[in-house]
């Protein structure tokens, strides 16, 4: 979704939800027709999904990439697919950080394939054909929970603790991508994402739908810790960039300003050169996310560059609370 998702969705509903309400109804019915297709193709090799429930990120993609590694400790060999939103590439192709750009894959797929082999389709099936049958082969999705084109073998849905499920309405009333009803018993596990009231909440509901439920949380880089007490205007184009604040004030950060972009932005040179400005009306340092960072990176106009040489990065990790249950659970499913 490359808009900012409305602060609205993830609070009780309220006159606004209520009055978009009637607007969800067909956005749901239309995902969840597609949902109760049969899947057009199935891979000789495993596919976990990883997905959501919601429209506007979740934080699938490090999920995703800490699924690939615990595939890769039981000597299995993960292979992640995406499909490159925003991308220009239709592929098959398979990502190589050096060469290509957030512009042209996606800058999910890069951060992905910093991690490990990842194949860029729009055509799932296409992609799936293209990672192959080597044994011990694995495809990791980075997304596709409610699309029948290819079948999976499991799907974990990461379900953000902070939010939970938002209002539990459908887009454009709430975040729903679909009625609750509809997606949760297509749901092999639930990974609750980081803490919070709405997040514990969702997890005995997932349980009482007799549904696996497994807690993570995203873990910042050691040079992130770097930013306590310093003064930082914080810029993001994710999903939700409160939680990008939230995080650096974990950290003791004193966040100043927060620019906040459409999830995926794609940043101008009017942009950073704004950024700049602000940081030094401020006296405050840059810091953006991983996710940004990649579609900074590559950057050929003055300020963009300036922009990118300029922001501290925060990367951050996800750390399951019980790996080795994790693992247990996926192997037993492939």
């Amino acid at each position: 979704m490359n808009v900012r998702t409305p602060s609205f969705w993830w609070r009780p509903a309220g006159l606004l939800s209520t009055l978009l309400a009637p607007l969800g109804l067909p956005y749901g019915f239309v995902t969840t027709s597609r949902m109760r297709r049969k899947a057009r193709h199935r891979s000789s090799v495993p596919v976990i999904c990883v997905g959501n429930f919601v429209a506007g990120g979740a934080g699938k993609t490090p999920v995703a990439i800490a699924i690939g590694a615990l595939l890769t400790t039981r000597g299995k060999m993960p292979a992640f697919l995406s499909r490159g939103y925003r991308g220009t590439l239709a592929g098959p192709v398979e990502v190589a950080t050096g060469t290509h750009s957030a512009a042209e894959v996606g800058d999910e797929p890069l951060l992905l394939a910093r991690a490990g082999r990842t194949v860029v389709a729009a055509d799932r099936k296409a992609g799936a054909d293209a990672i192959g049958t080597a044994p011990g082969t694995v495809i990791v999705m980075d997304d596709g929970f409610q699309s029948p084109t290819l079948a999976k073998t499991l799907s974990l849905v990461v379900v953000d603790g902070a939010v939970g499920i938002g209002n539990g309405a459908c887009v454009p009333a709430g975040p729903l991508r679909a009625p609750l009803a509809a997606q949760l018993p297509r749901a092999d596990a639930i990974v609750i994402l980081g803490t919070g009231d709405a997040g514990e909440e969702f997890a005995i509901r997932a349980a009482a739908a007799r549904k696996p439920v497994f807690h993570a949380t995203l873990v910042p880089d050691e040079a992130a810790r770097s930013l306590a007490g310093k003064k930082v205007l914080a810029y993001a184009g994710i999903g939700r960039p409160e939680k990008f604040v939230t995080t650096l004030q974990a950290l003791g950060a004193d966040v100043v300003a927060l620019k906040a972009f459409p999830d995926h932005h794609g940043f101008s040179e009017a942009d950073a050169r704004e950024l700049l400005a602000e940081a030094d009306r401020l006296g405050a340092l840059l810091v953006t996310t991983q996710k940004d960072a990649v579609r900074l990176s590559g950057a050929t106009q003055d300020a963009l560059r300036r922009l990118h040489a300029e922001s501290t990065v925060v990367s951050v990790s996800c750390r399951f609370e019980d790996a080795a249950a994790l693992a247990d659970f996926v192997l037993s499913r492939l």
